[in-house]
Formats: C-alpha cells, structure tokens, sequence
C-alpha cells in the first residue's frame, strides 16, 4: 500500500473533522468549552466515551498481550466494569448535587484550597503523561508505516498531528468533542469488526472455530490463579475496578463530558450503557490479538507485541483493509488527545488560575487565557511524545497503568477520605501526605518489581542481581500487580487521617 495514498486517506479524514469542530463550534463561550452548556446527549457522549477509553494504546497494544498472556487481560476489564457501577452511583451524585464544572472543587468545599489545587495538580500530572503516552504510540505507528517512507522527521510528524487537534478543539471544547469523539468511536469500531472478519475469513475460521484454534494454542487462558503473581486474578480485578474509579471516576476528562449531560439520571444511563459496551469490545480486541497471532504463525511472520497489528495490517492484507486500519487508528488516536488538552485546559483555568472566581476580567479576556493555557499544553504535549520517542518502550500500556498507580492514588485517597470521614484534615498539609505517599509506593514497587524497571532504565546486570536478591528476602515470591493504585490510595488515606481531627 502507497505511504502517499494512505497519509492522502489521513488528511480527508481530518477535514472531516475539521468541518464537524466548525459546525458545533458556532457561537461558543467558555460554558461551552468547559461543559458543552449541560446540554449534551447522553446516548452520544456514552459512545463516544468508548474511543476516548479505549485510544490507541486498547487498539495497538491490547492485541500484542495475547501472545505472552492470552486473554488474561480480561480479568482487568471485568475490574474496569465494576468500577463504572461505583462511579455511577457514589461519584456522579455528588458531582451533580453540588453542580460541579470541575470535580476537583468538592476537594475544596470538603477540606480547603491546597487539598483542592493539590487534586488539580495530580489530575494534570497524570493526564499529560498518559495521553502523550497514547499519543506517542499511535504516532509512531504512522510515522514506522507511512511517513519515513516519505522521508518526514518524526517531529514534524507529531507537531503537525498536535496542531490539527489544536485547530479542531480551540473554539468548541465539550461542545465540539462530543460529537467529533462519537464520530471517532464510529470508524474506530468499524476498523475493529472488519479486521476481526477479514482475519477470520483469510483462515478459513467461524466463531467458533477461531475460539477452538485459540484454545488450543492456550491463548483463551483467562484466570491467572497464582496468588504470588502480578497478573493474579483477583488483584487483576479489583486494580482494574480502582483504575476505573481513579482514571474515570476521579479523572476531570472524563467526567467533563458526563456531567455535560443534561441531568444526574442521563449521566447514569450514560455510564451504564458504556460499560457493557466496553467489555464486549474489550472481548473483540483479544479475540482480534489471537487471530492475528495465528495469523502470523501461518504466514511466517517474526513479530508480536505493539508491532503485531500495524504490520500485519499494512503490510500483510488488501490495500482496502489498510486504508480501513488507518482511518481507526487514527480515530483511536483523537479522542484520547483531543479531550485531554481540554480537559487539561478546563482543569488549569478553573482550578489552578480560579477563572471562574476572577471578577475583574471580562468574558474576552478570560477567553484569550483559556486560549493561551490551551497552547500551552499542546507544546508541553510535543515535548513529552518527543521524550516518549527517545524512550522508545514496546508496550506503553504497561507505562500508562503504572503511572496510573502513582498519580492516581493521592486522589482516591483525597475523594474518598472526604466521602467516607467526617473529619476535618489540615489542609495545609494535604500537599505533602499527597507527595510523600507515592514516593513511598514507588520505593517499594521498584524493590519489588526491579525486572520490570530495569528493562526502562537500562539498569546493569550486577545492580538488577543485588536488588532482586534484596526484594526476595522481604517479598518472597510475592508481586505487586495493577492493585498498586490502592496501596497508593490506602497510604494517602492513612496520612490524611493523621492530620485529622474531629469536626466540631
């Protein structure tokens, strides 16, 4: 498939977009870019949702996972599936009783300013990490397949890509996004489904036939029941359901678009709706994985991992599919950086500048703030993908989960400790117990999993060899898995309680 051809199905592609963001954006405000006006369909910002959960990362790197670990990734997905349930029936009442424009205001109503800012802050730290590492993954696919064939600089590349998300989302924000995601989720599914069949078809396999060549390849093992290990099925569980708490729950992104909905019963029916949805094509995802392993095996294909998908896609079936491969992976691509610069916009303006409580400027000058923060992290975006490059790790969902972990944490334990205490913290301190608690977690998950850091930093031999021989004395064989995330969360909540009191 000609690189020119398929770089020529991308531009359409973003015209399209393009028009979509002009049309919705007409006579937008602030309200509009921070909340779409709580005017947004609930049925649309449900599916759209699934593209901006899912992302590149769900569309390149879940398949690769089969390989080494069959469709145990599963296990996480049912967490995922619980922690919506949690989030639609304990977070969204108290953002909708208290109509929040950013969740991290009731951090400030419940404990003070810097319990508030330091909400805010984590917030951003977390959501520009794990959208430029999505990001990332999906620019380097293109820039692999299609544009070092046309001899364009991966920087060129991600700046370009940067500044037609910028031009889409600078007027409309929510408004915009709501429908722009939708129509993403669209193309993202379709390239899913006809890849599926496609690979079905080309192995001569029915359903249930492709999941009888799977099993017996072991590819459809689900349940990881050795308790000692990081993939053990019910720390898989129950960190995926605290991922979805934090990284949806607590996660000013994706509830912007949810309390955009017109009332507290739609956002419900939202979230709902979209966690079926997710599981079912969570499911398709690693059915897709183990065919195109199969797929490999048969053809004589020496690749797995993140580079599965892609190679197989572009270079191994009918130009058709190609171009339907790009045009999802790149609607994979969007909504996970299209939504995060607004979100991170909306989080700084609101949060940490106080817009909203600024009464000497007027709606313009607010306005050209929010413009300038907006650039901002768009630069701050191409920084990072460049750093992501010059690290150039093979399975970025390791990296966003992880850090996930990290960031997350002091924000479970803030919500929570406000949901579930009635004692008063000193807010004054909120900050450092927030800094402190994963510093803590991360000294102990790198003793504990120093196999897995050595391979990011490039530790020596004799230094992995000493600290593995030191992790095993105080660990035995026991790993900690995505359940990081509550041990961050628990610690955060332990040093909030002792800088507590009574209320009176």
């Amino acid at each position: 498939m000609s690189a020119t051809l398929l770089l020529t199905f991308v531009v359409l592609y973003f015209l399209i977009l393009l028009g979509v963001a002009w049309y919705t954006s007409r006579n937008s405000n602030n309200e509009s870019f921070f909340i779409g006006n709580r005017n947004s369909n609930w049925m649309l910002v449900a599916f759209g949702m699934i593209g901006t959960s899912l992302s590149g990362v769900t569309f390149v790197s879940v398949p690769g996972t089969v390989g080494p670990a069959g469709f145990t990734y599963f296990q996480v997905v049912i967490g995922y599936f619980i922690g919506y349930f949690i989030v639609a029936y304990v977070l969204l009442p108290l953002y909708y009783r208290l109509n929040l424009t950013s969740i991290y205001t009731y951090l400030h109503d419940r404990f003070g300013m810097t319990s508030y800012k330091t909400g805010a802050l984590f917030f951003i730290i977390s959501r520009i990490l794990g959208a430029t590492a999505r990001l990332y993954l999906v620019i380097n696919v293109l820039q692999i397949f299609i544009l070092d064939d046309l001899h364009v600089p991966f920087s060129v590349t991600a700046f370009i890509i940067l500044a037609m998300i910028l031009l889409y989302t600078f007027e409309g924000g929510v408004k915009t996004i709501v429908f722009t995601d939708t129509l993403q989720t669209t193309f993202m599914l379709l390239g899913l489904v006809v890849c599926v069949i496609y690979i079905m078809n080309n192995m001569h396999f029915s359903f249930s036939e492709s999941m009888h060549a799977l099993s017996e390849k072991q590819f459809t093992r689900m349940i990881n029941s050795t308790p000692n290990s990081a993939g053990f099925w019910m720390k898989q569980v129950i960190g995926g359901a605290f991922i979805t708490i934090g990284m949806t729950g607590l996660d000013q992104e994706m509830m912007q678009k949810n309390i955009s909905v017109k009332n507290l019963k739609d956002s419900q029916k939202n979230m709902i709706t979209f966690s079926f949805i997710l599981v079912l094509v969570n499911f398709l995802f690693l059915l897709l994985g183990g065919l195109l392993y199969l797929f490999a095996e048969k053809n004589g294909i020496g690749v797995k991992g993140d580079d599965l998908f892609p190679t197989i896609a572009l270079n191994h079936v009918p130009g058709a599919i190609s171009i339907i491969f790009i045009i999802a992976l790149i609607s994979a691509l969007f909504p996970s950086a299209d939504g995060a610069l607004t979100a991170l916009t909306s989080c700084f303006c609101i949060d940490i500048i106080g817009l909203k409580r600024r009464t000497d400027w007027n709606e313009q000058q607010k306005k050209r703030v929010r413009l300038t923060v907006h650039v901002t992290f768009a630069i701050i975006f191409f920084l990072l993908i460049l750093m992501f490059k010059a690290i150039d790790n093979k399975s970025i969902i390791d990296i966003i989960l992880k850090v996930a972990g990290f960031t997350y944490g002091p924000l479970l334990g803030l919500f929570f400790f406000g949901i579930l205490s009635k004692r008063k913290i000193d807010d004054s301190k909120a900050i450092w117990i927030c800094l402190l608690a994963p510093l803590l977690i991360l000294g102990i998950d790198f003793i504990n999993n120093i196999e897995w850091y050595s391979k990011q930093l490039k530790l020596d031999e004799s230094t992995i060899n000493s600290i593995s021989s030191f992790s095993q004395s105080i660990f035995g064989k026991f790993k900690i898995g995505y359940e990081l995330l509550i041990y961050n969360g628990l610690l955060t909540y332990a040093g909030l309680f002792l800088i507590s009191k009574k209320e009176q």
